[in-house]
């Protein structure tokens, strides 16, 4: 399984409204299409956390085909009222928003 984590700036009281449109979303074939297996949202002082789980390997190179369809261009523009760069000097995609991770331990 592949994992990515978007870190950004979110106000906490929008987090009703963006996990409205992650669950339209999420109700239509756009996660199978993309190989997302799980999403969790996660805010915290203003900031916002986007886990999301897919299957396989080949995460990233899904969502890069699925960029195009209008339902991601959709909810990518939803949510922006919502949430911002977590630094917009050096922002220019979400893979600049994505943690590094550093360590993985897994129960047997």
């Amino acid at each position: 399984m592949h994992s990515t984590l978007i870190v950004a700036r979110m106000e906490p009281h929008s987090a009703t409204e963006v996990a409205n449109l992650f669950g339209a979303f999420d109700d239509t074939e756009m996660p199978h299409r993309m190989g997302t297996r799980r999403r969790q949202l996660f805010s915290y002082r203003g900031l916002y956390f986007h886990l999301q789980d897919f299957d396989g390997e080949d995460g990233g190179e899904r969502i890069e085909g699925a960029k195009t369809d209008s339902r991601f261009v959709a909810i990518s523009n939803d949510l922006k009222p919502f949430i911002t760069a977590y630094d917009p000097a050096t922002w220019r995609s979400p893979a600049d928003a994505m943690a590094e991770r550093f360590y993985d331990w897994t129960a047997r």
